[in-house]
């Protein structure tokens, strides 16, 4: 499954030919095109069924956030007349082609659900069931289900003068019904609309009896089916489901607000109702009822997609849940877990620990917190929270280090985008444990994942610190792949407690010596050590780049690569999502490689490496090469000094991803993604699975 190209970019003319915006993959078509490569593994027959069906939900939930944010950008910008991007679209050109793009990718994931996954899913045993095919005794069941457990909770709204057309909830499941006849009041009806509460199943599994455990019902399937019963004495000529996707971007002036957790919440409040951006219907919708949806909304034509099957696809993710078939999932994982013979404390102040996410257990990071939390010797706790997930055992940890008398200190980031409600929340229940909060710095995101423990030693203070690539989440841990650094390396203590008091008090800007970090260094830093890559090689000296990171779009950058290309610097990138730099050019980046992994495990560690001259330079991150995170986020990008420690986050996140040729993605200068394959007489080589293997 290959994506369309990207459309081309104008004809630029510019002192500098590296500005060339020929030369730049628009940011938001290269996000799109990651989700065909995401729905490629739904497609894919070598893997099992029910994760096929997983793949299939998780490219709908990331086109849901895709509108939500990336389309909703660029609607912003076209309004507000914005200027182009690097690859030189104008918003409403690239609005145009997100259209033509998505409408591709919609298309793929209903063939695949329609055609493909719901019909294996029956040969496997497992049926979700259209109403065409419920049997005489389902369809008993399923009126008597609707009776009792549905329509109790329905508002059906009539359309007329006295009830305009009402707000629809971001990403609701909605069912337009057009009507013919009068109701008790005399009144003619048209239009009504049903509205289907959250606090509904989205998914109905049928009881043994009829059929099995394995036969699941969609809500919208049995909505539609016995909608008349909700409009006695009128007659339903239509019912056709809909969904509405919003604008969720929060946008709060920090500057001007005095408290950024109330502001928060208030613009929480609305979040369910801001601006439209898509519109999801009934591929057989009258399209008079779909002008008038689309008139409502505020939205022009080209905002609706006609949907074959449920518009909200992503929930059938639940039959995935809601199942035990080990036949049809990844084999079970155990991470490896860390034994030491002596307390964490104790091995970490002889060694560096590493640990490669999923593959080692998150619950040792977990450990050296509650260590922390009970040890007599610890006196103060220093963490940033990014994301935790619910019932966070970090959270716990850390309120019973307060009550036992720590300091604990935590910069909680709010404005962690989907995640606002429940930081706040997080907030709320570490002040009242007596914990120090702060909500970071205004303007910019604390996206660092770092945690600071100060422990007394004798007549001395330690320091030992965590620093990763990933978010202190335990769900999170288990399905992206995500580095963790934990040492009692002195200047990166000191480093890390430096940066705490640049985030928790007023302090200047402070020179780091080991960390790079955002947004004062990291940014430089990059780029100098780029550079320093091109002088090797026009000195004739080997030169080389390997970089791993979820997504690059940030132009300085991008332009020092090219540079690097054209002076003989080898360079290969590993990045999982957007791209906008152009490999392949002749002249401009022949030495530049780029390629996607797309795997059981979602990509997420960020590896930076340079060659130096033999003298290889090795960094982890929490950052991408994105413009918003070099350059308006607090992100940390902390050296593996160790020598064993880098030759594995060598050997295990680069050299094994660049020979992965069973779920790679090859970009082309042209901007296409082609999927990797062994050549003749090349073994095939999965890197994931090459992890798993040592597990």
């Amino acid at each position: 499954m290959t994506p369309p190209v990207s459309p081309p970019s104008p004809t630029f003319v510019s002192t500098d030919p590296l500005r060339d915006p020929a030369l730049y993959i628009n940011r938001e078509l290269s996000q799109l095109d990651f989700n065909f490569r995401v729905l490629a593994q739904a497609m894919d027959a070598q893997v099992p069924l029910l994760e096929r069906l997983r793949f299939l939900c998780i490219s709908c939930t990331n086109l849901d956030e895709f509108f939500e944010i990336r389309a909703a950008a660029v609607r912003h910008a076209q309004e507000f007349g914005l200027p182009p991007a690097p690859d030189g679209l104008g918003p409403q050109a690239i609005l145009g082609a997100i259209h033509d793009r998505a409408a591709e990718l919609v298309e793929q994931q209903y063939h695949c659900w329609n055609e493909v996954l719901r019909p294996a899913l029956a040969e496997a045993g497992v049926g979700i069931l259209h109403n065409r095919t419920w049997t005489p005794r389902q369809r008993r069941w399923l009126r008597a289900y609707f009776r009792n457990e549905i329509m109790p909770v329905l508002s059906p709204l009539g359309l007329d003068p006295s009830h305009p057309f009402p707000k629809i909830l971001n990403k609701s499941l909605n069912i337009v019904v057009v009507l013919k006849g009068t109701d008790a009041f005399g009144r003619a009806g048209h239009l009504a609309l049903v509205r289907a509460p959250r606090s509904l199943p989205r998914i109905i599994q049928l009881p043994e009896s009829l059929g099995g455990p394995q036969n699941f019902v969609l809500l919208s399937a049995v909505l539609s089916a016995f909608v008349d019963e909700l409009f006695p004495g009128m007659d339903v000529q239509g019912a056709y489901q809909f969904r509405v996707t919003r604008n969720s971007e929060l946008v709060v002036d920090e500057e001007e607000v005095e408290n950024l957790a109330l502001a928060l919440r208030d613009e929480l409040a609305d979040r369910g109702y801001r601006p439209a951006v898509r519109l999801e219907i009934a591929h057989d919708c009258p399209k008079p009822i779909m002008q008038t949806l689309l008139q409502n909304f505020g939205l022009p034509e080209n905002a609706a997609y006609r949907i074959d099957g449920p518009v909200n696809l992503n929930r059938v993710i639940q039959v995935y849940d809601l199942l035990t078939r080990p036949d049809l999932k990844y084999p079970p994982m155990s991470p490896r877990v860390l034994k030491t013979a002596e307390g964490i404390f104790e091995s970490v102040a002889g060694n560096d620990i590493l640990l490669h996410h999923p593959f080692d257990s998150f619950s040792t990071v977990l450990d050296l917190i509650r260590e922390a939390s009970v040890d007599p010797n610890v006196l103060a706790i220093k963490q940033t929270l990014y994301r935790t997930g619910k019932d966070s055992g970090i959270v716990e940890a850390l309120i019973q280090a307060a009550r036992n008398g720590k300091d604990v200190t935590v910069v909680v980031e709010l404005r962690a985008r989907f995640d606002e409600e429940a930081n706040l929340g997080l907030a709320d229940r570490l002040q009242d444990a007596g914990v120090q909060v702060v909500y970071g710095v205004v303007g910019y995101k604390t996206h660092a994942k770092m945690l600071l423990i100060v422990r007394r030693e004798g007549r001395k203070l330690r320091r030992y610190v965590h620093l990763g690539t990933g978010n202190y989440h335990s769900g999170t841990a288990r399905a992206y792949t995500d580095l963790s650094l934990i040492t009692a390396n002195a200047d990166i203590g000191n480093d890390v407690h430096l940066l705490f008091q640049q985030l928790s008090g007023l302090a200047p800007k402070m020179k780091l010596k080991c960390l790079l970090q955002s947004p004062f260094t990291l940014h430089a830093g990059l780029i100098k050590r780029i550079e320093r890559e091109t002088r090797l090689a026009q000195e004739g000296k080997p030169a080389r780049i390997i970089a791993k990171m979820n997504a690059l779009n940030e132009a300085q950058v991008i332009r020092a690569l090219y540079a690097a290309s054209q002076a003989g610097v080898q360079i290969d990138l590993i990045v999982r999502g957007a791209c906008t730099l152009r490999p392949g050019v002749p002249g401009i980046s022949d030495n530049i490689r780029v390629r996607s992994i797309v795997g059981r495990f979602l990509e997420h560690s960020r590896v930076y490496w340079f060659g130096n001259n033999g003298a290889p330079e090795l960094f982890c991150a929490s950052a991408d090469w994105l413009e918003r995170n070099l350059l308006r986020r607090v992100e940390t990008c902390f050296p593996i000094l160790d020598a064993e420690v880098a030759r594995r986050v060598y050997r295990e996140t680069l050299q094994n991803y660049l020979d992965d040729n069973l779920n790679a993605w090859e970009l082309q200068a042209d901007g296409r993604y082609r999927k990797c394959a062994p050549g003749n007489g090349e073994p095939p080589h999965s890197a994931q699975m090459t992890l798993l293997a040592g597990v």
